[in-house]
Protein backbone atom coordinates (compact mmCIF):
# COMPACT_ATOMS: atom_id res chain seq x y z
CA UNK A 1 0.00 0.00 0.00
CA UNK A 2 1.65 3.28 -1.06
CA UNK A 3 0.53 5.82 1.46
CA UNK A 4 1.46 9.67 1.64
CA UNK A 5 3.94 10.70 4.47
CA UNK A 6 1.61 13.94 5.00
CA UNK A 7 -1.75 14.96 4.75
CA UNK A 8 -3.26 18.06 5.45
CA UNK A 9 -7.06 17.78 8.11
CA UNK A 10 -9.12 20.73 7.92
CA UNK A 11 -11.72 21.07 10.46
CA UNK A 12 -14.64 23.13 8.90
CA UNK A 13 -16.46 25.57 11.66
CA UNK A 14 -19.17 28.06 10.19
CA UNK A 15 -17.90 30.39 13.82
CA UNK A 16 -14.83 31.09 13.24
CA UNK A 17 -11.90 29.64 10.45
CA UNK A 18 -11.30 26.58 9.25
CA UNK A 19 -8.44 25.00 11.44
CA UNK A 20 -5.74 22.50 9.08
CA UNK A 21 -3.57 20.64 10.80
CA UNK A 22 -0.52 18.96 9.07
CA UNK A 23 0.05 15.32 10.63
CA UNK A 24 2.96 12.40 9.66
CA UNK A 25 2.69 8.86 9.10
CA UNK A 26 3.86 6.99 11.88
CA UNK A 27 4.82 3.52 12.21
CA UNK A 28 1.99 2.37 13.58
CA UNK A 29 -1.50 0.96 12.12
CA UNK A 30 -5.22 1.23 13.56
CA UNK A 31 -7.67 -1.11 13.59
CA UNK A 32 -8.60 -1.17 10.03
CA UNK A 33 -5.07 -1.54 8.94
CA UNK A 34 -3.87 1.18 7.75
CA UNK A 35 -1.39 3.31 8.69
CA UNK A 36 -1.83 6.27 11.82
CA UNK A 37 -0.95 9.84 11.20
CA UNK A 38 -0.38 12.20 14.03
CA UNK A 39 0.21 16.06 14.08
CA UNK A 40 3.95 17.39 16.08
CA UNK A 41 2.23 17.37 19.34
CA UNK A 42 0.47 13.58 19.27
CA UNK A 43 -2.52 15.21 20.03
CA UNK A 44 -4.19 14.76 16.70
CA UNK A 45 -4.34 11.23 15.38
CA UNK A 46 -6.07 9.76 12.47
CA UNK A 47 -6.14 6.62 10.88
CA UNK A 48 -6.54 7.05 7.25
CA UNK A 49 -7.23 4.98 4.18
CA UNK A 50 -5.41 4.67 1.04
CA UNK A 51 -9.48 6.36 -0.47
CA UNK A 52 -8.64 8.58 1.92
CA UNK A 53 -11.32 8.04 4.69
CA UNK A 54 -10.65 9.13 7.72
CA UNK A 55 -10.91 7.61 10.68
CA UNK A 56 -10.01 10.20 14.13
CA UNK A 57 -8.60 8.21 17.03
CA UNK A 58 -8.41 9.49 20.52
CA UNK A 59 -5.20 10.57 22.25
CA UNK A 60 -6.64 11.50 25.72
CA UNK A 61 -10.37 12.22 27.84
CA UNK A 62 -12.87 14.78 26.94
CA UNK A 63 -11.85 14.69 23.48
CA UNK A 64 -14.74 15.27 20.66
CA UNK A 65 -13.84 14.71 17.61
CA UNK A 66 -15.09 15.86 14.24
CA UNK A 67 -14.87 14.13 10.84
CA UNK A 68 -12.05 16.61 8.79
CA UNK A 69 -11.46 16.75 4.96
CA UNK A 70 -8.34 15.55 3.65
CA UNK A 71 -6.06 16.92 1.52
CA UNK A 72 -2.16 15.51 0.29
CA UNK A 73 -0.02 17.03 2.79
CA UNK A 74 2.92 19.88 1.83
CA UNK A 75 6.12 17.86 0.12
CA UNK A 76 9.50 18.38 1.61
Amino acid sequence: MDCPETYQLVFQSSAVEDDTVIVKRTDRSGAAGYPVYEDETGIVRAEISERGEVRMLASGGHQLLGTPLVAPGPTA
